[in-house]
């Protein structure tokens, strides 16, 4: 599906820090049949993933310590106004406005819990142009233990309301932004289920016609398949890591999906 614009509160762009971005893009080009625009090195070498002549992601040298690691941007109207409301709710300012040349404008926090989220206020990029297709991002799920606090944290910093639901592994909330559009999903990551030295953090997925294809497609690769394909409620699923460390899922989504 091509999507030109993100309502507010919608995670709208994802993309990829990694130690070795040739590796990446080798990797996730063979995986999901991106094709890949590197960027100059004054951008970090930056660099667009695209299908069909869309956006779908971006990948680019890491910045800073840390593991390799998938990161989700949630679309906001007016950067400076949500960075304040997220620090008066208890948000960690890790990377403060900045604007990207004529693409537009973001910012990074940790919430309430610690998981790291970005903000997007588009310019000239909008963000994904293609979703839910295969190779494409099909959801975004933040799995932490605050649940209470993260809860009100993305209602009032970005309006996305909250349904409660369960799942296999716990209590699981649709995330909802102000027109009553489905956008996202909270994970509680209680129980014996959950090891301890899993982060609260957002999870990415993207769609798959054959999750199964895809993890032994990952092995191959040289990446790592840390939760095996299984079926859950909406389809099946897996958790797979790239060989840099930097973990996402895929999914075959069986509902019907309905548009904006």
């Amino acid at each position: 599906m091509e999507v030109d614009e993100y309502p507010e509160g919608t995670p709208s762009w994802f993309d990829l820090g990694t130690p070795d971005l040739d590796a990446a893009i080798g990797f996730y080009s063979a995986l999901f049949g991106w094709e890949v625009e590197v960027g100059p090195p004054e951008t970090g070498h930056y660099s667009m993933a695209r299908i069909r002549g869309r956006d779908v992601a971006g990948l680019a040298d890491q910045q800073g310590p840390g593991p390799a690691a998938w990161s989700t941007y949630l679309a906001v109207d007016d950067l400076d106004v949500t960075l304040g409301r997220a620090v008066g709710h208890g948000a960690q300012v890790l990377v403060g406005a900045t604007d990207v040349s004529q693409a537009g404008r973001f910012a990074v926090v940790a919430d309430p819990g610690g998981a790291v989220v970005s903000f997007w206020q588009a310019a000239e990029h909008r963000g994904a142009g293609r979703v839910g297709e295969p190779g494409c991002v099909l959801w975004s799920e933040l799995t932490t233990r605050a649940v209470d606090e993260s809860l009100e944290f993305y209602r009032d910093v970005v309006g996305l309301t909250s349904v409660l639901g369960s799942s296999t592994m716990g209590d699981y909330y649709e995330l909802h932004r102000a027109d009553g559009r489905t956008v996202a999903g909270l994970m509680s990551m209680s129980g014996d289920a959950w090891d301890d030295q899993v982060p609260n953090s957002w999870m990415v997925y993207f769609a798959s016609d054959d999750p199964d294809a895809t993890a032994a497609r990952c092995v191959e690769l040289g990446g790592s398949v840390p939760v095996p394909p299984m079926d859950i409620p909406p389809g099946r699923f897996a958790v797979l890591a790239d060989p840099q460390g930097a973990v996402f899922s895929v999914m075959r989504f069986d509902l019907p999906v309905t548009g904006d």
